[in-house]
């Protein structure tokens, strides 16, 4: 207020006209602020259990691996060690061919946890500014200053 009076009386004094003060008021504003809130969210879910499927190769199917493998190899090759390296690579290829793919066998649970954040928002009014009105020679002024 002191300031107030203060520039009421250099306008009064500078110009040597007094000055009329109509009117001094105070204003505010409304100020918002987001205040952050953290916690966490867990859930349980279910995880494939991988594993895998078709189990491994028969006796039947290695057997006919080898058989099929060594008449080629020997029919290829026409001598008994090319039969012989056939009937091992035929059954290598039937024990792989009945290796399984990798597929789900089942589920288990497990918790999931991950962290979420809120925000909660709080108003309050604050002081912004003051304003003085006066007339000084006819002409109305409005002044704007900080307490």
């Amino acid at each position: 207020m002191t300031k107030l009076f203060g520039t009421v009386a250099i306008v009064s004094l500078i110009g040597c006209h007094p000055a009329l003060a109509h009117d001094s008021q105070d204003h505010y504003k409304s100020v918002t602020k987001r205040i952050p809130t953290t916690y966490q969210s867990c859930e349980v879910v279910d995880v494939p259990i991988y594993g895998q499927a078709g189990g491994g190769a028969s006796g039947a199917d290695v057997l006919t691996g080898i058989i099929i493998g060594g008449l080629l190899g020997k029919g290829a090759s026409g001598n008994d060690k090319g039969a012989a390296a056939g009937a091992v690579i035929g059954g290598m290829v039937a024990a792989d061919k009945k290796q399984g793919n990798q597929q789900i066998i089942g589920y288990r649970q497990q918790q999931v946890c991950r962290d979420v954040t809120t925000y909660d928002e709080s108003s309050h009014t604050v002081y912004s500014h003051s304003t003085v009105t006066f007339t000084h020679e006819g002409r109305t002024y409005t002044l704007r200053f900080q307490k």
